[in-house]
């Protein structure tokens, strides 16, 4: 039974990575993604007010995405997911 959690972690890191800020610097002088600076706007607009926590830029399923958690005025942790080209937010919940 242990085993079988180990392989499904495994394929669930598989499917995600965090990059580093030199990947993550290259990718944004190379036009690949936005840099975050661009990004980080839309997110803290969804919620006036909140304060940014962390932020990884991630690649899943070949795609670039910033995951961000932001805590809000009313003491709310979310977690976004933003498109890293285009800035759009593909995932707003509630962070556990």
């Amino acid at each position: 039974m242990l085993f079988g959690l180990g392989v499904t972690a495994l394929a669930g890191a598989a499917q995600a990575h965090d990059l580093s800020q030199d990947e993550a610097l290259r990718l944004s002088k190379e036009g690949v993604i936005r840099p975050f600076e661009e990004i980080l706007p839309a997110a803290l607009s969804r919620y006036p007010g909140s304060r940014l926590l962390e932020a990884e830029l991630e690649r899943e399923h070949g795609n670039y995405i910033y995951e961000v958690e932001l805590l809000t005025v009313d003491g709310v942790v979310r977690e976004l997911e933003l498109d890293a080209r285009d800035g759009r937010i593909l995932k707003d919940k509630e962070d556990d």
